[in-house]
């Protein structure tokens, strides 16, 4: 393995909408730079950073993946993230890896959602942005006009470094503005001068002298350009066409030359948890970095993966990580290569590594050198928004199934489960329901869990909205000790969220007090059973007031009973309702679709609180029944051809509509009749 120093060390994440061609380009540096002997393929299954098997069955990425090369001195981590908004979790983890991000576009399709997400979270991750136009051997490939559109989307520091000889069947080559201006092709001479111009604006000195017509030497921008790109003054505009090796390796002389090094950006800041206080962390501090990656496995156990952002990581060190409190002896120490690990005793900063069968270590955990404790931000992952309930297929999978969950969340931040305290459902999230598919399989695959799903259950609950009375008198004569308990309540609505209130107005001893909680726990159990549909009553006071009972045939049982029926007596008179939950969403969409999104939120009664701009996307926030909803991942994919996200958040409960109510009321009348 080459030596190298953290000023030689490049590290780039390769993003940006699905079908851009990232895998490719990552396995076409890697076979370029001579790490492999033959050029991996997502379509034959051989790619280097698709080895999932789900990946190489859907020829998609899924997972981010690493590998690395040397080239020109330099070590160049490649991370590859998936295309899909469904697992942007995983290029979120990327981008906070790296001081660069390549955000790949199809030269064909153009910009779409994901291009202009890994923009936006690219700029709030504080890295470098390169744009890669890519496949510009396909027809219809246009690059003048990809370019004026890019600059229009992401504004006028975008600017071509690098131009295409020809497009189409017709792409032969590229030409450097940097090195070769003079060699830009005739039809591309108006945009060449005017990206050169651009390209001088790197440096005042540079472009005072490019105004005055002085000459400025290639040497002379190449010297200025690594800050400009470093601090986002300048993005460069590059051109590929991976699959048929051209400008690949252009590209990654560009990226050796003047992609930011991690001495070339402000260092890391954390917070200090003794002090509470910022501080900072220079490559030459002690030790700190942070799991970017987390994989859960039956064989390997847990391997995860490390950004070294300061001192030196040794393989035969303790990690002590900050979230635990805990150091832990280091099972192995990598270089990850796609699925293989290359071993290695030492990490410098900057340095990307996996280590092995440290338990206790997730995603976004701050590892630190224990004398000098820091804590760096976790990271931020969108909401869930698809739900599942699961069951296990058998008793060896209910066995295996709670540890194997926490595995897979360990491993995926966007991934959750919990018992549902409303249906008592196990529930899990995922970002889409090709997010919980690929969850589910590889619960099967990994670890031999199979469950059964099904749409979870509404939490609907059951409430009152006028005070009552009611009375029951249990009264059973069977030879022997009988049965007796007469009890009679008051009930009445409290406000939303207050929960269950009992009590006890007796007097005169009517009913003695050894039966009183017997009263308040049938009432009890028939809150929690409901009482018209079967789902849980909320927000209500009982206050039991008289009751008659016998000297020899009372008992616990009966005023159990009888304390049951009077509530439920009580509560047929006091105009029960249905409530259901209700939620905050908010949608992100294309301009285009706004009419279609909020004629559908309408449809669906939903309540519409505002909107926002956010550059050429929409955002709508509105209140809206959850019922309403629990199709919508596939409705706003529809309507918007896979542009459209949101999320979702608990708002409150709210009285279901009559119509609707009366619906789940039948449905649940059977089965409550039979059970009587």
């Amino acid at each position: 393995m080459p030596k190298y120093e953290t000023k030689d060390i490049r590290n780039i994440v390769l993003v940006g909408h699905n079908s851009s061609g990232k895998t490719t380009l990552g396995d076409a540096m890697l076979f370029k730079a001579k790490a492999t002997a033959r050029m991996g393929s997502v379509d034959d299954g051989s790619s280097v950073f698709d080895f999932e098997p789900e990946e190489k069955e859907r020829k998609n990425s899924i997972d981010l993946a690493v590998a690395s090369v040397y080239l020109q001195g330099r070590e160049i981590n490649i991370l590859d993230a998936p295309g899909y908004p469904d697992f942007v979790g995983e290029a979120i983890s990327g981008l906070r890896a790296v001081e660069t991000a390549v955000i790949c576009i199809n030269a064909v399709d153009g910009i779409r959602v994901n291009t202009r997400k890994m923009w936006d979270l690219a700029q709030k991750a504080g890295v470098a942005r390169f744009l890669c136009i890519n496949k510009l051997d396909q027809d219809n490939a246009k690059f003048s006009e990809l370019v004026a559109s890019i600059r229009e989307t992401f504004g006028r520091e975008c600017v071509p470094v690098l131009l295409p000889v020809g497009t189409g069947d017709a792409f032969k080559g590229v030409v450097s503005l940097v090195s070769s201006p003079d060699q830009a092709p005739a039809e591309l001479k108006s945009l060449a001068d005017e990206s050169l111009e651009k390209l001088m604006e790197a440096d005042d000195k540079l472009i005072e002298e490019y105004l005055e017509g002085k000459t400025v030497t290639p040497d002379e921008l190449a010297a200025a350009l690594p800050k400009a790109f470093a601090q986002g003054k300048l993005v460069p505009i590059l051109c590929t066409s991976s699959k048929k090796d051209i400008g690949v390796a252009e590209l990654m002389d560009f990226i050796a030359r003047y992609a930011p090094s991690p001495l070339d950006v402000p260092p890391r800041k954390g917070i200090d948890p003794e002090k509470k206080s910022e501080v900072t962390r220079p490559p030459g501090a002690a030790l700190s970095g942070q799991v970017f990656k987390s994989i859960a496995d039956p064989v390997v156990h847990r391997l995860s993966y490390v950004r070294v952002f300061s001192g030196t990581l040794a393989g035969d060190q303790p990690l002590f990580n900050q979230r635990t409190g805990k150091s832990s002896r280091i099972g192995a120490m990598y270089k990850p290569f796609g699925k293989d690990h290359l071993p290695c005793t030492s990490a410098v900063a900057g340095d990307i590594v996996c280590v092995s069968k440290v338990d206790e270590l997730n995603t976004g955990d701050t590892i630190c050198d224990s004398h000098a404790p820091v804590q760096f931000a976790t990271f931020e992952f969108p909401l869930s928004m698809v739900a599942m309930a699961v069951e296990p297929k058998t008793k060896q999978d209910l066995a295996r199934m709670s540890e194997s969950m926490h595995k897979m969340a360990d491993s995926d931040p966007t991934f959750h489960f919990s018992r549902d305290p409303g249906t008592g459902e196990l529930v899990i999230t995922g970002r889409s329901k090709l997010h919980v598919e690929i969850i589910l399989t590889r619960l099967k695959r990994k670890f031999h869990v199979e469950v059964i799903t099904h749409p979870p259950r509404l939490a609907l609950k059951e409430a009152v909205q006028a005070a009552a009375e009611g009375h029951h008198k249990h009264k059973k004569q069977s030879g022997g000790h009988g049965q007796y308990g007469e009890v009679y309540l008051r009930l009445k609505p409290t406000p939303r969220g207050e929960g269950f209130k009992f009590t006890d107005s007796i007097s005169q001893g009517r009913i003695p007090q050894q039966y009183v909680p017997a009263i308040e726990k049938g009432i009890r159990k028939t809150i929690e059973k409901g009482v018209i549909a079967g789902y849980p009553v909320v927000d209500v006071e009982v206050e039991v007031y008289d009751g008659s009972y016998h000297d020899v045939d009372s008992g616990p049982a009966s005023f159990e009973l009888a304390g049951s029926r009077a509530f439920k007596d009580a509560f047929a008179k006091s105009k029960p309702v249905i409530l259901e939950p209700i939620v905050h969403i908010e949608i992100t969409v294309p301009s285009k679709f706004m009419g279609d999104i909020t004629g559908d939120l309408n449809s669906r009664r939903g309540r519409i609180e505002g909107m926002d701009s956010e550059g050429q996307m929409q955002v709508v926030r509105a209140h809206i029944p959850m019922m309403e909803i629990m199709d919508y991942e596939t409705q706003l994919r529809s309507v918007t051809g896979g542009e459209g996200s949101y999320t979702i958040e608990p708002y409150r409960y709210d009285v279901m509509p009559h119509k609707l109510a009366e619906g789940v009321i039948a449905k649940a009348k059977k089965p409550l009749e039979e059970e009587e």
